[in-house]
């Protein structure tokens, strides 16, 4: 058996190997830091293009980038967001599941307005726990 010193450079290397690992087969989920509870659905599909979240609570009141923000001032900011993207942008909207259709629909109006063509639902998957989303 060698008694020598250890080197570190096969330990490191088989750390970066894992890290690699659980960074590819992770799923990164955006968390607002807005209490909401999701909707539950399937598989949803994906997008490849840059993302901006609107949050929506229960109350029907609006977050971006998890500050309260009126509907015209929303307007202004997603308008800014799709100039800067060259219109390839798509909103993601965190509503939760007690919000009425009218919120979200004039929620989906004002992103129109202001350039953003694709529009995604965030929900929870099938059978996940039905939890609020944790506020920093």
């Amino acid at each position: 058996m060698f008694h020598g010193p250890l080197d570190a450079a096969p330990f490191a290397g088989v750390f970066f190997l894992l890290l690699i690992f659980l960074v590819l087969t992770s799923s990164f989920v955006f968390t607002s830091g807005v209490r909401i509870n999701l909707p539950e659905a399937g598989r949803l599909p994906a997008t490849g293009k840059p993302t901006v979240v609107v949050a929506v609570d229960r109350g029907g009141l609006l977050y971006f980038q998890s500050q309260v923000i009126q509907l015209d001032h929303l307007k202004i900011r997603l308008r800014d967001a799709a100039t800067l993207a060259r219109g390839e942008i798509t909103l993601v909207v965190q509503a939760d599941q007690a919000v009425a259709h009218e919120v979200i629909l004039r929620l989906g109006l004002v992103a129109q307005e202001a350039g953003i063509k694709d529009i995604i639902l965030a929900t929870r998957p099938v059978g996940a726990p039905a939890r609020v989303t944790p506020s920093p």
